[in-house]
């Protein structure tokens, strides 16, 4: 096992190799994805960062790392000052800190695979006016030093049936390829693996969190489509599941295939596409239509039988949560202050005698106490904590199953963590139910919701460093797009059939941390009064808020009302399919709240 300092001195005497005065390190792979596999980790190998979202710089005798608001506690712990300088992934732009730290006429390399082509163009034409030369180099600098490289995981995929899709991959595919007729378009490029995988109706097992089939592919007006993928993924019977009309070429055709697109039309996404193909269309001289990935939009609008197979998922998943929570208060009770890794564990235990069940959704946040005041922590980076008794415990979960994805938090009162975490939390839950009881019209954007739930915070002087609702796909990316609910501008309206989460939270440095996450769906306002048609969100999660952590006197008399609502409606939702001492705990989780 070699230093932070031995790696970054490895990566230095490549660089002057080359020539090159600075390397930009990614923390992506050649799918730009937000989860990536442990033998494409190549940020955290070269830092030890092992968040989800980073980037490092590595110059001739200096280094830095930058990371985002989730992260900023995290990285101190993971990452030594002594290699590496820290900086905030938006605050301190990555091109403009290169073109004010290096000389004119430096030259930087990065691997243009690993980087959107958006960003890419941005940043040649920043380290351009400083007379600073960006150099792509898909013969990775960091992939010739990693010695003891991970083995890359290769899985047959899983072919999803139409009882779980709703819509057959043939059909999605003309539905598609009508939009690129109505673009004027010849082919798109999909890039992104959940939207192959939703295109094609099969699910990866490579990485059990992200059940994607990791590929690209061409889709053709005629609504033919060419798959570039290692055949090794694809199980018997993948052409009759998918229809006429795919072919199957290994990812390493690729790069010819670009070449052969000459004079034709490709849409693509240049935010979300990488800079290598799409520089690769431009040599051959294929015109490149800008757009968002044809595929997302449909896939976020989820239909019936999604739905459906979503709130089946969601209810199976309550159930496991709450048995988990019953079963935790009575440890609590006995003195038995279990540690991060066995709650989480135990957690995992309850999901798995679920039908349908696959894994879980992403790492599970299980933090206690100051722990929880990043945001993202992830107890597998350290040595796990224990409950702290007078606190509160901040969990954050969820599950891939073949009928939907799941993703819910809850903070835990451990005892009694005061009335400061009280009011705080009543804080966060007021504009956790304000978000969930708007009406809004269609062409509402996630950003002009957001601030519903930070007026709360905001009031009293607060506010948090993270989105407040991501997509959510089905048996597919915990994390998905085009849609979101953020302080950032996304100008994707919010329509019928998406899914998202409500996740407002406060967190203090050292001290303690709090969210309030359940999963809601678009749908068409059940109340028709007025003169606008208006949209709502539907709750798809069903486990009880801890009460235990409310300061009823912060709120007002329509939020007890839509609390005591949410709380009958999980009990008659979930109570089925608990017995003996878990429902009793769901009796007493749900009883109403007094104003």
């Amino acid at each position: 096992m070699t230093t932070a300092l031995e790696r970054l001195e490895a990566v230095r005497v490549l660089m002057a190799e080359a020539n090159y005065d600075a390397l930009i390190v990614p923390r992506a792979d050649e799918y730009l994805g937000e989860y990536i596999p442990l033998h494409k980790e190549r940020l955290r190998w070269l830092s030890g960062f092992t968040g989800s979202a980073g980037m490092a710089i590595v110059l001739r005798e200096r280094a830095a790392v930058f990371v985002d608001g989730r992260y900023t506690v995290q990285v101190r712990m993971q990452v030594s000052a002594d290699t590496f300088e820290y900086y905030h992934l938006m605050d301190d732009p990555q091109a403009q800190w290169l073109a004010a730290t290096l000389p004119t006429g430096a030259r930087v390399a990065c691997d243009p695979r690993l980087h959107s082509m958006a960003w890419y163009r941005d940043t040649e034409s920043i380290l351009a006016s400083a007379g600073i030369e960006l150099l792509p180099d898909t013969n990775n600098l960091i992939d010739r030093c990693w010695r003891d490289r991970p083995q890359e995981v290769c899985n047959r995929a899983l072919l999803l049936a139409e009882v779980f899709t709703g819509e057959s991959s043939a059909n999605k595919r003309q539905r598609i390829a009508r939009q690129l007729v109505a673009r004027g378009a010849d082919a798109a490029l999909i890039f992104a693996p959940d939207s192959n995988s939703w295109l094609l109706n099969i699910r990866g097992t490579d990485m059990p969190q992200l059940p994607v089939v990791q590929s690209y592919a061409l889709l053709q007006s005629s609504a033919d489509l060419t798959v570039f993928v290692d055949s090794r993924r694809l199980p018997e019977g993948f052409h009759a599941h998918v229809g006429e009309g795919v072919k199957v070429l290994p990812d390493s055709e690729l790069g010819d295939a670009l070449a052969a697109c000459s004079h034709r039309k490709i849409l693509a996404d240049e935010n979300n596409v990488s800079a290598w193909m799409l520089l690769a269309l431009q040599r051959a001289g294929a015109t490149l239509i800008a757009g968002e990935d044809p595929v997302a939009l449909p896939k976020a609008c989820k239909n019936a039988v999604e739905l459906a197979g979503t709130r089946n998922a969601h209810r199976r998943d309550a159930a496991a949560e709450s048995r988990f929570l019953a079963w935790l208060d009575i440890e609590v009770a006995a003195g038995h202050l279990h540690d991060e890794a066995t709650l989480s564990d135990k957690l995992l235990s309850f999901r798995a005698q679920g039908e349908h069940f696959h894994a879980c959704s992403f790492d599970t946040i299980s933090a206690a106490g100051a722990n929880a005041a990043m945001c993202h922590y992830n107890h597998l980076n350290a040595v796990p904590a224990r409950l702290e008794k007078n606190s509160a415990y901040l969990l954050d979960s969820g599950a891939q199953y073949t009928d939907g994805t799941t993703d819910i938090t809850r903070t835990i009162a451990i005892g009694d963590p005061g009335p400061e975490v009280r009011r705080l939390f009543t804080l966060v839950l007021k504009g956790h139910i304000a978000l969930a009881r708007i009406r809004f019209p269609r062409g509402t954007t996630g950003s002009q919701l957001d601030a519903l739930a930070r007026q709360f915070l905001w009031g009293e002087g607060f506010d948090y460093d993270h989105g407040t609702g991501h997509g959510v796909g089905v048996f597919l990316n915990v994390h998905e797009g085009p849609q979101r609910i953020s302080k950032i501008h996304n100008g994707v309206a919010l329509l019928p059939g998406m899914i998202v989460s409500n996740e407002p939270g406060y967190y203090r440095d050292g001290c303690f941390g709090m969210r309030c996450e359940n999963l809601v769906a678009v749908r068409e306002s059940k109340n028709t009064a007025g003169e606008t048609p208006m949209l709502e969100f539907e709750t798809l999660t069903l486990v009880p808020f801890d009460k235990r952590l409310l300061d009823v006197t912060l709120m007002e008399e329509q939020e007890v009302d839509w609390l005591n609502d949410y709380h009958q409606f999980v009990f008659d939702s979930i109570s089925p399919l608990l017995e003996g001492t878990d429902k009793d705990w769901l009796l007493q989780a749900t009883r109403p709240v007094v104003a």
